[in-house]
């Protein structure tokens, strides 16, 4: 029975990890980005009821919470090609996350604007504010204020969901891992790296967005008063 684990495969295969880790963070910095503005799109559209679109936003929101990213992306690799659309692992993985991330960004956003007091759009009114630059210029700032929270939450979340990538051949660190074990049966090894580099990758994220907060709560940016 092995009572110590092999340090010097730990050292070998670390550049491995590292140029995973790189290619997760990339395609989790495009998709929190992308999930952010689709999430503010689906927001200007239901604030100002927009039809036809305004229904298709709240099926899509329904559609994106309600299914695993992992079915996402079965879907987006494996079944977009019947119909002659093909697209590559890392256009899959960014495209999955924004459509999952959107969702979630767009029912943040929703309840930062539910919290700004009505007399903020009657005031933004009173003064002859349309309501596209009363939602741009009003609402809107007030609502990605008081969801600084919610907004880090599922940026940490979208990160952690990279971790189903490999299912679409995508070489992050779940795809290195679970190749390594495979070749050399070294899982010990293998499963304290891929811990060490989420880890490395998740816990400056977390420090940084508990930061954020609390810098945003310091300002007042998340107190909704007066116009």
């Amino acid at each position: 029975m092995r009572g110590i684990m092999d340090y010097s495969f730990i050292v070998e295969n670390t550049p491995l990890y590292l140029e995973a880790a790189l290619l997760t963070i990339k395609i989790a910095a495009c998709g929190i980005v992308g999930s952010f503005v689709v999430g503010i799109v689906c927001c200007l559209i239901r604030e100002l009821k927009i039809p036809l679109l305004s229904p298709l936003v709240q099926v899509y929101i329904e559609l994106s919470r309600n299914t695993p990213l992992l079915i996402q992306l079965f879907f987006l690799y494996f079944g977009l090609p019947k119909l002659g659309i093909v697209w590559s692992s890392e256009a899959c993985g960014i495209i999955g996350l924004i459509f999952l991330g959107g969702s979630y960004m767009a029912e943040g956003f929703r309840t930062g604007i539910d919290n700004v007091p009505k007399i903020q759009r009657e005031s933004a009114y009173s003064l002859g504010l349309t309501g596209t630059q009363t939602f741009w210029k009003i609402i809107l700032p007030q609502a990605i204020a008081t969801s600084v929270p919610v907004f880090c939450a599922n940026s940490i979340f979208l990160l952690k969901e990279t971790s189903v990538f490999s299912a679409v051949a995508l070489a992050d660190l779940m795809y290195v891992t679970k190749d390594l074990i495979g070749l050399y049966y070294k899982t010990d090894e293998a499963l304290l790296m891929l811990v060490i580099a989420y880890l490395i990758i998740l816990l400056p994220l977390s420090l940084i967005s508990t930061w954020i907060e609390r810098r945003v709560r310091y300002a007042g940016y998340g107190n909704t008063g007066t116009l």
